[in-house]
């Protein structure tokens, strides 16, 4: 098994009582959940039983103590979790529409998962055959971008599989800041790209979808993961391309069921020893949907469930 290092930001997650702005009896409430995109994944491998690690930063405060201990005890590997007094835990309000779709509100600006460095990654992370994972969230500022860049290109250089998972959270860029070139950058340095319909719509502005698909291609990357929610999912390899259906389910809350996705397919991977090289000659269409079906899968389970950490399933879950 192959270790997976997911990088970013983890944060708190505040879900508000209140379903299509109505809440049963009293004012609106908020629930403290932790969550972050990239801490989700890093939960959804190791629930599986993955080899986990989440590198990061969190505040040494109430909720970045939160944040290490729910890692842990889903058996995340902590190691490359810094924690700081220079800035605060990130808080994020969320809330739900009547089809558990969400709303965010943001707290971050400064908070401690911006103030990683390049420096921070150490060697020693990387002397081992694994997975690397990113998002957007980290691309949004120069200092973090340059972080995010320095750790992609640290962990390409000692032979890691690269996955990126757009999740563009408009709210988190500056005003007046096109994500766009940013995203393009991150893209050229990775193998695996997942992306909602909304997100390659974003980048199809000015091209068809044929043109971004193939400019995608042409950076490199090998495997092209394009989700649609309970719609079918559309996947494009170098060699293999096809779509498949997601488990029916009734969603409660989507809030990580993107990240169990994610989370799934880089446990799946890992499991088989698929690393960079394999990836881009993957032939087999038998292995790579049952990859992608385990993903779906918990995708399908994580969305009957509120929350993030306590949302994603284990093997058993699975199973039963």
């Amino acid at each position: 098994m192959m270790k997976v290092i997911s990088f970013g930001e983890a944060l708190i997650d505040m879900l508000s009582n209140r379903v299509a702005g109505t809440a049963p009896d009293g004012p609106e409430t908020f629930t403290r959940f932790p969550g972050g995109a990239p801490a989700n994944v890093a939960v959804a491998v190791a629930k599986l039983g993955g080899r986990s690690y989440f590198a990061g930063k969190v505040g040494r405060d109430m909720f970045g103590d939160c944040l290490r201990d729910a890692m842990a005890a889903a058996g995340v590997r902590t190691d490359y979790l810094l924690q700081t007094d220079q800035a605060k835990t990130a808080l994020a309000f969320v809330s739900l529409d009547a089809r558990g779709e969400r709303s965010f509100e943001f707290y971050r600006s400064p908070s401690a998962d911006l103030l990683f460095r390049p420096e921070e990654f150490r060697p020693a992370w990387f002397a081992e055959p694994g997975l690397f994972h990113f998002c957007s969230n980290t691309l949004t500022e120069p200092g973090i971008r340059a972080t995010t860049l320095a750790g992609i290109e640290q962990a390409r250089a000692a032979g890691y599989l690269i996955s990126f998972d757009v999740n563009l959270r408009h709210n988190l860029w500056p005003a007046g800041v096109d994500p766009t070139p940013f995203l393009w950058q991150a893209i050229a340095r990775s193998d695996l790209l997942k992306l909602c319909r909304e997100e390659l719509a974003f980048l199809c502005r000015d091209r068809t979808e044929a043109q971004v698909l193939e400019r995608i291609r042409a950076a490199g990357v090998s495997l092209i993961l394009i989700t649609d929610g309970g719609d079918p999912l559309c996947y494009q390899g170098t060699r293999l391309a096809g779509r498949l259906h997601p488990p029916a389910t009734r969603a409660v809350d989507t809030t990580a069921a993107g990240d169990a996705f994610t989370g799934g397919v880089l446990y799946a991977l890992a499991e088989r020893g698929i690393d960079r090289d394999r990836l881009a000659a993957l032939d087999d269409r038998d292995q790579l949907e049952a990859i992608l079906d385990l993903g779906m899968r918990c995708g399908a389970f994580t969305v009957t469930r509120k929350g993030a950490f306590d949302a994603l399933p284990t093997q058993a879950d699975l199973n039963a």
